[in-house]
């Protein structure tokens, strides 16, 4: 399973004419050229993909953790008419392939003059579009006890002040679930940028590494596994950090003790 990664790893310290002539992982000719000539050799540098692919990730996670949390705490602990009809059309989403949707959103944000701008991307996750994640957190605010939200109403809080004060301090391991799935989808999404950017110097990461693949010329075969090196590292330090979270958030239902 690891092999394609160290292949990869191996591949981007070897000249192009070593990557599919030697079999050995090893590199005969070991050269940092491919990460000095990924960075810097296109006509946009690579750090402006990153900080791009870093500002929509950030903003997506984000808006995506605020709107997703206040949406899964109505279902879950608010009385409003119609409640389960909607909570069902909302599942009901889930089904619905994301090709499905395209035209109509691009239409939408055509009329609207975003695209070729980062609102396509951004936008939908503060208004509470994915309902992967409001479902997630939604079980796991099912499995607070209400004994908190009613000494709470005792002490004078309304449902604002229970969900600051009350909800979204036991839920951090479900938070940092969503932050994390979130952030690395939206890292990984390569449809999403091809669809609605058309500017070079607004580019992502992955649309970047697209540009080292010539289908009609030659291709930087050594750039563009170096840069797919460097572009998995905010990824593994991201997981990294928030491990103990991520699992704490699938492993619980509830609160603990």
């Amino acid at each position: 399973m690891l092999y394609p990664l160290l292949w990869m790893l191996a591949s981007s310290f070897k000249p192009d004419d070593e990557i599919f002539g030697n079999a050995s992982l090893w590199p005969d000719a070991f050269t940092l050229d491919a990460y000095v000539r990924g960075w810097s050799g296109l006509t946009v540098s690579f750090g402006t993909f990153f900080w791009n692919s870093l500002v929509i990730s950030v903003l997506s996670v984000i808006g995506n953790v605020f709107s997703c949390s206040l949406a899964a705490y109505a279902f879950a602990r608010l009385k409003f008419p119609l409640k389960n009809f909607w909570f069902a059309l909302m599942l009901g989403t889930l089904m619905l392939p994301y090709h499905v949707t395209l035209i109509p959103q691009y239409v939408l944000f055509l009329n609207l003059d975003w695209v070729n701008t980062f609102l396509p991307l951004v936008v939908p996750k503060f208004l509470a579009a994915d309902a992967f994640f409001i479902f997630l957190l939604y079980q796991f605010f099912r499995g607070i006890p209400r004994e908190l939200d009613e000494a709470a109403i005792i002490d004078g809080a309304g449902p604002w002040r229970i969900f600051w004060s009350v909800m979204l301090p036991l839920s951090v391991p479900a938070l940092a679930t969503a932050a994390i799935f979130t952030f690395i989808w939206t890292w990984d999404d390569f449809f999403g940028p091809l669809i609605y950017l058309n500017d070079a110097s607004q580019y992502t990461v992955q649309l970047g590494l697209r540009t080292f693949v010539d289908s009609t010329g030659k291709s930087d075969w050594s750039a563009l596994f170096a840069m797919s090196v460097v572009a998995l590292i905010p990824v593994l330090l991201f997981f990294a950090v928030f491990q103990r979270l991520l699992i704490e958030g699938i492993a619980t239902t509830g609160l603990k003790g």
